[in-house]
Parts: C-alpha cells; structure tokens; sequence
C-alpha cells in the first residue's frame, strides 16, 4: 500500500512538473518578445535562477540548520545531471542551437567556477566565509556581464506582438515556478521514500535521487523550450543554473557558515568540469548540440551512474 501511494505521489509531482514547465517557459518567452529581450538572455537569468530555487532552498535551509555539509554534493550532483542528462535528453528529442556567446563566454566561464570551486574545496577542505565573498565577487561579475550584454542585444532584437497582456505572462511565470517547485517536491519525497523501501543508501540517494529531484524543474523546462522552438532558453537555462548554483548558491552557504568539501567529492567535481568539456567539445564546431552529442552525453552520465552504484 506504501509503494502505490508513494507511485501515485510521484505520477502528481511530474504532471505538476510538465504543466508549471508549460506555463513558465511561455510566460517567459512572451516576456522576452513583448520587451525586446533575446531569449538567451531570459534563459540566462529568470528562467536559471528560477528553476535553480530547489538547490538554493535545499542548501541555504541545510546551512541554516548547521548541516551544510550536504550543499556540494546537491550542487555537484545536479549540475552533473544538468549538463549530461538534460541537455543529452533535449537534444536527442530536438538538436539545439547553440549562441556564439554562449560557446565563447558563458560554458567557458562555467567551466572556470567549476575549477574555482574545486580549487577552494582541496584548501582545506570546506569553504569559509571569504571564498563565500569570491564566489559572490564572480557572481557580481556574471550579472553585469548579463546586463551588458542584454544592453547590447536589445537594439538587434525585434519587439514582437504578443497577445497576452503583461499582468497574464507575469502570472504564468509565478504559477508555473510554484507547480514546478510543488511538483519537484512532491517527486523528490516519493523517489527518496521509495529508495528507501528498496534499501539504497544514503549518499546513492543524495547523488542521484535527491540531485534529479531538485534538477527536475531544469529537466523539464529545458524540454520544453526546445520542443517549442526556445532553444536559446533551454541552453541558458542549464549554463545559467549551474553558474547560478556554484556561484550563488555555495556562496550564499559559506557566507552562513563554513560548507564541508568531503575529499570523495573531488572526483564529483571532475567528473562535472569534464561534462561541462564535452558540453563545449559538442558546440564548439557547428554551434549546435546535435543528438549524436546528445546520446554521448547520456552514454557518459551512464558510465558515472555505474560508478555511483558500484
């Protein structure tokens, strides 16, 4: 009886999931076409730091319960699983263009926190309150850059007629996030229980179960930007989630109280830089995430999860 309430919970969290994705990456495009905004630049910005909520409230909550130790492995684990699975899911249903921007400044400058975070994480092994104001310092630096750029695209970007009135689109954004967040957590609590009834182990569910879960709002709309032609908002999303998370979320953290960087997280951490190379390895030449890259990338998170697993 436990593992049919459990399914059943897990069947309402995704169809929250599918239906707050539809809302928010529509109310979200519209935004963005009735101001002129390039959708990379949305992606970037409200639709990362939006579908990034679940990591930013499941770690800055831990920290403020004096149990930070759980933030590296919710952010390295979901920002694996942002790269490898959604990407690699996205792109095998729809190829995806890919901005020179983003092959140029944004999954390079991704690729650098990450190294940055694992660097702060080797010297002695946490991250005190001034990396805290470092990561804060890079984060400052990627919203400026986010401004200028959003500046500069603007004049080439052409305001469309969108239909919906702004208070509408406004709303489709709230309430698709809250289903997004509702559902998420509705899916997480079911998958973790139900781990727990089949006996898998703690960290087994905190680096697979719990990282998917607080990953699904990326995941599903990720998927639903490219199936509805968005692909600028679907790559941003991810590249801006994962800074968002490293950035934002681990410097928030530290600033509260000291984050524990376990040594076993350091094969974590290079397993999420190598996936952020291949990312970049896929778009460089065409621009584009084909789903040959796709497939590569579901292939390679599948060789991590068998590595999680033994």
């Amino acid at each position: 009886m436990e593992i049919v309430l459990q399914l059943l919970l897990l069947a309402v969290g995704f169809l929250m999931l599918v239906k707050g994705a539809d809302w928010f990456v529509d109310g979200a495009a519209g935004i963005a076409e009735k101001f002129g905004i390039p959708h990379l630049v949305v992606g970037l910005t409200i639709v990362a730091m939006g579908t990034s909520a679940p990591e930013a409230a499941v770690s800055i909550t831990a920290a403020l319960k004096g149990n930070a130790g759980i933030t590296i492995g919710n952010i390295v684990g979901s920002n694996i699983l942002n790269v490898l699975v959604i990407l690699g899911i996205a792109s095998v249903i729809v190829p995806i263009k890919v901005a020179k921007s983003t092959v140029k400044i944004e999954i390079p400058y991704m690729l650098v926190i990450t190294f940055l975070l694992l660097a702060l994480g080797c010297t002695g092994n946490e991250i005190v309150r001034w990396e805290g104001v470092v990561l804060w310092a890079a984060f400052i630096l990627y919203l400026s850059y986010l401004f200028w750029m959003a500046k500069k695209d603007k004049a080439d970007v052409e305001e469309e007629t969108v239909d919906q009135p702004i208070w509408k689109l406004l709303l489709m954004i709230v309430v698709g996030l809250v289903l997004i967040m509702l559902g998420s957590d509705f899916a997480v609590d079911a998958a973790t229980e139900l781990a727990r009834i089949f006996g898998m182990s703690e960290r087994f569910i905190g680096l697979t179960i719990v990282a998917l879960g607080t990953s699904l709002p990326e995941l599903v709309t990720s998927v639903a930007a490219a199936c509805k032609g968005k692909a600028d908002i679907a790559i941003g999303n991810i590249v801006g989630s994962n800074v968002f998370n490293i950035l934002f979320v681990v410097g928030t953290t530290a600033l509260i109280t000291p984050v524990v960087f376990e040594s076993k997280f350091i094969i974590d951490m290079v397993i999420s830089a190598a996936a952020g190379i291949l990312l970049w390895l896929c778009v460089v030449k065409d621009h584009k995430l084909s789903r040959a890259g796709g497939i590569v990338m579901l292939v390679s998170y599948a060789a991590y999860f068998v590595y999680l697993i033994s």
